[in-house]
């Protein structure tokens, strides 16, 4: 496929609004789409140039982009500050500016090729390497007709936004493949055990259904954690977890899936190691004490899940997540691990030595981590305690035992279950400590809620000096879609307003996103685009006729953003009602 064609498909997307219609133009894309290059085009359509666990950046400021444009279309630097002032966009500039210029033919550039061409400016590295991606980009834009500058410019600028993600891209294989999204589940369960969009499609291009029927994991590609579903009572726990089940303590750290094999080219060179977080994130770089900790560990290859947090190397006790949370960085990590050294508590196993353990029941997967991790002198990846217990009466003991460690609270995992990638269910049940509200008392909410920013309101009086007088916060539906909870404004330090307005002003966006479904009286003066979440405690869920979710949070505040969640990850409405009831008792 041509890129120009590629690009008039993006187009189309771009001018689509309905989740539906996005749907039905992918999958008319990927029918069109050669074998070889549907992978790409899944890359390029979210705007990458590889999968997203690879955490590959462009690293290309709109600065540098528009020198790109001038030097390729020969015209001054000022000039094209000039129209990007004017349009608000570089890529409407790039292509207005390629338009003007006659000798522009028709693009003979393949998807494949354009591909490649970005992933090497995305490559680029080391002494000079800007200098070189700038060339690189303007030569690339030379090539190519207006529509397709257009879209090649916005994707290394991160500004390409089509407004669906990876579980849109599902959607349209299924149609791809049965017509309709009937296949939807089966496909999804093939991503969740090899989280690489790109390659699910090219297997379901090439094999059909029966392809991803034989998609296992695989070290170095990212598995989608399981997740925990909430229950009100010690009580309904133990009902729900049948004649015996595991206890484990709940640790308030980073969600760490840590990858081990050994080195495929060069066997000299030992294991490699990859660490990705709850959101599939790359953050191997971020944790060196990790990588050379599992280094040791006596197996060939392996991947386990597990929870880290910062602990006092002098007294061992472990530290609050703000402590924790300072070692998500890019930089000064060498002294990070020195003043906030990291303990990882592993508390599942899903593959060893060349075979899954997906499959096999949690009792099972526990023996080999304790056969592995009983061997193990490390101090720094730990097996997690665990008890076998039967009742409710037991539960509670131990729930007090870990709060008075200053832990979460605990899991409560069902013995005899298969590890569920990315599902949430009662296979795992996470029971936390009561909290309280702002007078004291016991809130009548047991758990924080995860939210996303959907937008934020004008400040007035002192609040005018922060930018914003409070913001707009919503849950995913699990359709797709977004919709309002509740305001957010009261409870925040002046410190927590003057993050939420950076924050807003780097994701604000012209016009409400199309995915977001919320009622006039709400409206926000600012609309950003879901990518933070936000940790909130609320006193009550009350039913609301204003928030779009039906219910909105009495004295909600904010707790911290949650770097290491999408908003795909936060709290959904389902999950919201179900809480409601808790709360009732209905």
């Amino acid at each position: 496929m041509s890129f120009q064609e590629f690009s008039e498909f993006l187009s189309r997307l771009e001018k689509t609004a309905s989740r539906n219609e996005i749907t039905q133009i992918l999958a008319e894309l990927f029918k069109k789409a050669d074998a070889r290059e549907i992978d790409k085009i899944c890359y390029l359509v979210l705007g990458r140039v590889a999968p997203n666990y690879e955490g590959l950046e462009f690293q290309l400021a709109e600065k540098m982009v528009a020198r790109a444009i001038a030097l390729a279309y020969k015209v001054d630097i000022e000039k094209v500050t000039e129209q990007y002032k004017k349009a608000g966009d570089l890529g409407d500039v790039a292509s207005a500016l390629a338009n003007s210029k006659v000798k522009i033919q028709k693009s003979k550039l393949s998807v494949g090729q354009v591909f490649e061409l970005l992933k090497e400016i995305a490559l680029e590295s080391g002494k000079d390497s800007q200098e070189r991606k700038l060339t690189k980009m303007a030569n690339l834009l030379s090539r190519i007709d207006p529509l397709s500058a257009k879209y090649v410019t916005r994707i290394p600028t991160g500004k390409l936004r089509l407004g669906f993600s990876d579980m849109t891209i599902l959607d349209a294989l299924s149609v791809l493949e049965k017509g309709d999204k009937s296949a939807r589940k089966q496909i999804e369960a093939a991503f969740s055990v090899t989280a690489d969009i790109g390659k699910i499609a090219q297997k379901v291009k090439v094999g059909g259904l029966e392809g991803i029927r034989r998609i296992r994991a695989e070290p170095g590609i990212p598995i989608r954690c399981a997740l925990a579903e909430r229950l009100a009572s010690a009580e309904k726990i133990a009902e729900k977890m049948g004649s015996k089940f595991a206890v484990e303590p709940k640790f308030d750290g980073f969600r760490t899936q840590i990858h081990l094999w050994p080195h495929s080219a060069n066997a000299s060179r030992g294991k490699e190691v990859r660490i990705f977080s709850r959101n599939l994130e790359n953050v191997t770089h971020m944790f060196p004490e990790i990588v050379s900790a599992v280094k040791k560990l006596p197996v060939e290859s392996a991947i386990f899940d597990s929870e880290s947090i910062a602990y006092n190397p002098a007294t061992q006790k472990l530290l609050p997540f703000q402590d924790t949370v300072q070692r998500k960085r890019k930089h000064g990590i060498e002294q990070a691990v020195i003043d906030i050294p990291l303990k990882s508590f592993v508390f599942d196993i899903l593959y060893l030595d060349g075979e899954t353990l997906l499959d096999r029941p949690f009792f099972e997967r526990r023996k080999q981590l304790e056969k592995i991790l009983g061997k193990s002198d490390t101090r720094t990846i730990v097996l997690t305690d665990q008890e076998i217990i039967s009742n409710a009466e037991d539960l509670r003991s131990k729930v007090d035992e870990y709060l008075k460690q200053g832990l979460e609270g605990a899991m409560v995992k069902k013995l005899d279950v298969a590890y569920q990638p990315g599902g949430r269910g009662f296979h795992w049940v996470k029971f936390k400590r009561h909290t309280e509200n702002t007078k004291g008392e016991e809130s009548k909410v047991t758990d924080t809620i995860d939210t996303v920013l959907m937008g934020a309101y004008a400040g007035r009086g002192k609040r005018s000096t922060f930018g914003i007088g409070g913001v707009l916060i919503g849950v995913p539906g699990g359709d797709g879609k977004y919709y309002s909870l509740t305001n957010l404004g009261t409870g925040l330090t002046d410190e927590q307003f003057r993050e939420m307005f950076k924050i807003v002003e780097k994701l604000k966006v012209d016009k409400q996103p199309f995915e977001y479904t919320v009622d006039k009286i709400t409206k926000p003066d600012i609309w950003v685009r879901p990518k933070v979440v936000l940790e909130v405690l609320a006193d009550e869920i009350t039913p609301s006729p204003r928030h779009t979710v039906g219910y909105s949070l009495r004295f909600p505040r904010l707790i911290r953003v949650r770097d290491d969640k999408n908003p795909e990850q936060a709290t959904s409405v389902h999950e919201i009602k179900e809480l409601y009831k808790m709360q009732t008792g209905k």
